[in-house]
């Protein structure tokens, strides 16, 4: 009995070790896994880099959206990213009486589709070096392609870097900038 037990419990192991073993390909981020069956914010909830990101997403009432089906692609800017901005912005942005400003940064970096770094090369490369990606908040991105990573020019001529691509959520994918995107405002 206790051989059979411990033969169930290696196979067990072993099968868990495997179903752990499909996650491998996904990125880590900000020191954690990323999980495939866990939806945006559920995984970057887990990343210490996206903490002020998270807090943002909070404050703007996002995370039910964020949640959602999908799909969505995110273009999560790192808390040093955030500290990249003026002193005061996002304390500033954070204010309840700023939500719809705040909400307006946020979606001009959430694209309503599934967009891996492959199909977004393509798209560059089809339309000859630059491609207009339009987000949720209104927003229109110029995605460029230089050194094997995909750049992002915002409206006032801000360009962020992806550093972490195809990071697989079960509701689209995020890609890790290094500058947050700012809206015409």
């Amino acid at each position: 009995m206790f051989k059979t037990t411990l033969r169930s419990f290696a196979i067990t192991a072993a099968l868990m070790t495997g179903a752990t073993a499909v996650y491998a390909a996904n990125p880590m981020v900000g020191g954690a896994a990323m999980f495939e069956d866990k939806n945006i914010v559920e995984n970057a909830v887990n990343s210490k880099d996206h903490t002020t990101l998270v807090a943002a997403v909070k404050a703007a009432g996002l995370v039910e959206t964020l949640s959602g089906t999908g799909p969505f692609t995110v273009f999560a800017p790192t808390n040093e990213a955030f500290a990249k901005l003026p002193a005061g912005t996002v304390d500033t942005l954070l204010k309840p009486e700023n939500k719809a400003q705040l909400t307006k940064v946020l979606t001009c970096h959430v694209v309503a589709a599934n967009a891996m770094s492959d199909a977004i090369g393509k798209m560059i490369a089809d339309d000859g070096g630059t491609h207009d990606v339009k987000t949720v908040g209104g927003c229109v991105l110029k995605a460029k392609a230089a050194d094997g990573k995909i750049t992002l020019t915002d409206e006032n001529g801000g360009v962020s870097t992806v550093t972490i691509a195809d990071v697989k959520q079960s509701n689209g994918v995020i890609h890790v900038v290094d500058a947050v995107i700012l809206p015409k405002m």
